[in-house]
Order: C-alpha cells, then structure tokens, then sequence
C-alpha cells in the first residue's frame, strides 16, 4: 500500500505540474516515445528513426512519425547523423529532455518524502 500511495502521489503531483504549465504536455503515446528514446540513450544504445518506427507496441507507424515530431518541435529529441554515415538518423534526448526527466525525479523524491512522512 506504501508505494501504491507513493505512485499516487506522484501522479498528482506530475498533474499539478502539468496544469500550470511547468512541464512540456505529453499525451501517453508522446511520453512513451520520449521515455523509450531517452532510456535508450541512457544505455548506450543508439536509436534510429527506424527503430522507433518499429515502437508498434506504443502506436502505428504515421502516429510515431508525429509523436517525434511533436518530440523534436518541442525540443526534447534531436536527430543526428554517426560519422560519414548520412543515411541513417539517430534520435536522442536533448537538454530539454534532461531537464524535463530531472523534474519527474525531483516529484518522484517528493512523493516519497510526503508519503513517509504521513506514514510515520
């Protein structure tokens, strides 16, 4: 019940944040490309548009190509080219995007530092 009430809260407090503007609006399909990019970067592992046009778990193909649209319009992703390689496009997360996951982790300390401290 303890990390039912700490996931609860910090959806809360994603929605509070998210109502005044504080962070960039998402819907779940956008939010899911995002993360899927971005935890991909974080393991060293390059991601093509390809790959993510693959992400048929997430959407179909012609709603990818506009989530990382709306991605890069936004300025979470960036593409980029490896070497003379100028063919295939690599996404990652820009600083935007760091910035952007560095707030979700200060809501996600909130919510347990709040939820412990109603706990004792």
């Amino acid at each position: 019940m303890h990390h039912q009430k700490i996931y609860l809260k910090f959806l809360s407090l994603i929605q509070s944040v998210e109502s005044r503007g504080e962070l960039p609006t998402l819907d779940a399909d956008a939010k899911r490309v995002l993360e899927t990019i971005a935890v991909r970067h974080f393991l060293g592992e390059h991601m093509t548009i390809s790959d993510a046009m693959a992400l048929n778990k997430i959407a179909s193909p012609a709603t990818l190509h506009r989530k990382i649209d709306l991605l890069r319009e936004q300025g979470l992703v960036e593409t980029y080219f490896e070497g003379e390689n100028r063919r295939t496009k690599y996404l990652r997360p820009t600083e935007h995007a760091s910035q952007y996951f560095s707030a979700l982790g200060t809501l996600i300390e909130n919510a347990m530092a709040t939820t412990t401290a109603l706990a004792q």
